[in-house]
């Protein structure tokens, strides 16, 4: 018994950006500040490799004295708002009926919401009152694979079973006005909103890549690295400028065991389907594969024209991937990291 993906949607916030449309809210932003910061932060924006950008909010908003109440209450009626426009665009293209779905994983980490996103589906889409439901919160950009890991375990314990995993972020809903700390700003110049969602299924009669492995990778003394400080102003970003380095140190651990598992090498891998968490990250990824022949072509441009929509990203760079119609018999690796410090990979087989 074999679990596969089905299929994979997006779905984008209403607002959106050019990052040179930005620069001028950075003049209002920065206003006081010493002239050769302003020149720096700009500089962090222009060089990200993030041309475009999503919010769920306008701009004028995002760079407001806006409540954490205000922020939170916009992150919520839009994470519903995107989570039903997502999931049914997903069971569209599958051919699928709300009520065919047992198990539904929602993945969000940039706001707090209680019901969470996934009781708002059930009822705004009529699915089964029965089905299975796992909200995912903490987890980061980490948390797409997280939740196609979770997935695949309770479709391969239920044969003949479907299954949705759901990410909305809105990264934007978390900046920190009187923030003007590096992890703030970087985050600001990276971070884009956004919306996906993944079809499974362990029905023989449903057809797309297989999981063939899947594994989590969890670093030691790592947690400072990552994360959300909750202040009275919102969740505060923890961002370490260690991080590219750190996960270069891992990526031996993080890859080589793993594949060889399964019986495989680097070499093996025919599509490398990376999250893009910043341009420091995918220079070491670059550095580390490019000699052996392997491109992350596809993460650079997700990044380029969305920024790092924190769990959903990885999900659009799958998206493109099966967009291509790769051939049978080849491979695919989905890696993504997050806080704890962790990584998540699966390795797919068409």
């Amino acid at each position: 018994m074999s679990v596969k993906i089905k299929t994979v949607s997006k779905a984008l916030p209403e607002f959106s950006r050019e990052t040179s449309e930005i620069l001028p809210f950075l003049d209002v932003w920065l206003n006081g500040q010493d002239e050769r910061f302003i020149r720096k932060v700009k500089k962090i924006f222009e060089g990200a490799a993030v041309d475009k950008r999503y919010s769920i909010m306008a701009p004028e908003e995002v760079f407001s004295e806006l409540s954490f109440e205000k922020r939170n209450d916009i992150y919520i009626r839009e994470v519903i708002k995107l989570g039903k426009e997502c999931l049914s665009v997903a069971l569209g293209q599958a051919n699928w009926q709300p009520k065919d779905l047992d198990f539904i994983i929602t993945v969000s980490c940039t706001g707090i919401m209680i019901p969470s996103l996934d009781a708002y589906l059930i009822n705004a889409l009529g699915l089964r009152q029965d089905i299975v439901r796992l909200p995912v919160t903490e987890m980061g950009c980490a948390a797409g694979v997280s939740g196609i890991i979770y997935a695949k375990n309770f479709l391969k314990a239920n044969p003949g079973k479907r299954a949705a995993v759901v990410a909305v972020e809105s990264p934007t809903a978390t900046f920190q006005l009187n923030d003007f700390s590096m992890a703030n700003i970087v985050s600001a110049a990276i971070f884009g909103d956004g919306a996906a969602c993944v079809l499974l299924s362990s029905d023989e009669a449903d057809e797309g890549p297989e999981i063939v492995a899947e594994e989590m990778y969890h670093f030691y003394e790592a947690e400072d690295m990552m994360g959300f400080k909750l202040t009275d102003s919102g969740l505060q970003m923890v961002l370490d400028v260690e991080v590219p380095e750190t996960i270069a140190s891992h990526f031996p651990e993080i890859i080589h065991p793993f594949l060889s598992k399964n019986g495989m090498e680097i070499a093996d891998i025919n599509h490398l389907i990376f999250h893009p968490g910043g341009k420091k990250i995918i220079q070491v990824v670059e550095e580390l594969f490019g000699a052996l022949g392997k491109n992350i072509d596809q993460t650079k441009e997700i990044l380029r024209q969305y920024g790092n929509m924190s769990s959903a990203t990885v999900l659009y760079v799958l998206q493109r991937y099966l967009e291509t119609n790769p051939p049978p018999g080849e491979t695919g690796l989905m890696l993504s990291f997050g806080p704890g410090f962790s990584a998540q990979r699966i390795l797919l087989k068409w």
